[in-house]
């Protein structure tokens, strides 16, 4: 069942593969899952939703722990995947989030489990996800000032993400990745103290430009802080060169960071050009949300339910096969024929970040 979330649209169904990975017409290969484990959370960033007035899902709408298991087994056995990442909303908020990591751990060993998360709880619960088997997390932590973090986050949580990042550490799931959306006028100044207290703390940082996704369509291109702007910001205290290591699919160009030039690598910082710098050829991802649609694009106007098959008793082999489809029809980029998130003929997908899942 196809779900459209605009206008209407054509859609190529020719060719599609009954048989193999998840490829589209363009050559591109998923490999990557991220599966939305609820689409609430309990900050409101500026970025990601609106201070108030969101409509959840109801807890039946939402995926169960054991339909998560078999989506992401259906993506290993028969697709290839070769990692997990565990989205929202914010997955902790998700009480059996142990239970469910352990069972993807026990049927697909081998395979990463990872999760991005705000870390507000993660302290308390890092250990068990990682005795259940979660290998990694992905904390989102735009800034080191309690104030900026209330204004940003609209909630005062900044000691508890920290303690979030530090338990993760604790319990041995390392590297830790931070990941910081810049703000023009807000948070933008703080660039070069994000990656020296990264580098401190033995974490890795992934800078991300801020996306036209926020529940208040409030995003403007002008207003964003560029990848070209944040290398500016951290070169004024650190010697930035490019990683030689090959990028393959992921969304971040890494960068080994020196305090100067010719000295000791200190560790990478990554860059997410969503926008200024698109990677849209080389994207090995699929995308589940939180009530089990099929996602080919993070700017797609379109999904394909696979929630209504998996509760109608059909077969993997019918759900596989509408998840090709799905895929098949991604678009070449941003939910469009081409790239542009800052051209005239881009329209903001109805859906904020929170409700697709990142």
């Amino acid at each position: 069942m196809s779900v459209f979330l605009g206008n209407p649209q054509v859609l190529p169904t020719r060719g599609v593969p009954t048989q193999g990975p998840l490829t589209d017409r363009f050559g591109r290969t998923a490999t990557d899952l991220r599966i939305s484990l609820t689409d609430k959370c309990n900050l409101r960033c500026t970025y990601c939703m609106p201070a108030e007035g969101m409509q959840w899902l109801s807890r039946d709408a939402l995926l169960t722990a054991p339909e998560v298991v078999r989506l992401a087994r259906i993506a290993v056995r028969d697709f290839g995947v070769r990692e997990i990442r565990l989205t929202g909303g914010e997955p902790l908020i998700r009480p059996d989030l142990e239970e469910l990591v352990g069972s993807l751990h026990e049927r697909l060993p081998g395979i990463p489990v990872s999760m991005t998360t705000n870390g507000i709880g993660l302290e308390a619960r890092a250990q068990g996800l990682a005795d259940a088997g979660m290998s990694r997390v992905n904390v989102s932590l735009d800034t080191l000032c309690a104030d900026t973090y209330r204004r940003l986050a609209r909630r005062g949580k900044l000691a508890e993400a920290l303690a979030g990042v530090a338990g993760a550490q604790r319990a041995g799931m390392r590297p830790v990745k931070l990941n910081a959306v810049l703000m023009r006028g807000v948070n933008d100044h703080e660039a070069p103290e994000l990656l020296r207290w990264a580098l401190e703390n033995s974490c890795d940082l992934r800078f991300i430009e801020q996306m036209p996704l926020d529940a208040d369509h409030g995003w403007t291109r002008t207003n964003m802080v560029t990848a070209a702007q944040i290398r500016e910001a951290l070169s004024q205290e650190f010697e930035l060169s490019p990683d030689t290591v090959p990028r393959a699919g992921a969304p971040a160009e890494k960068y080994l960071v020196r305090a100067h030039r010719g000295g000791p690598v200190l560790g990478t910082v990554g860059i997410i050009a969503s926008v200024t710098e698109p990677f849209c050829e080389d994207c090995t991802r699929t995308r589940i949300t939180a009530e089990g649609h099929v996602r080919s694009c993070l700017f797609s106007h379109h999904e394909t339910d696979l929630m209504q098959l998996l509760r109608d008793g059909a077969s993997d082999d019918a759900v596989a096969q509408r998840w090709r489809e799905a895929m098949w029809i991604k678009p070449r980029a941003h939910g469009m024929d081409h790239t542009g998130l800052d051209s005239g003929d881009y329209v903001q997908p109805d859906r904020s970040m929170s409700a697709i899942g990142g």
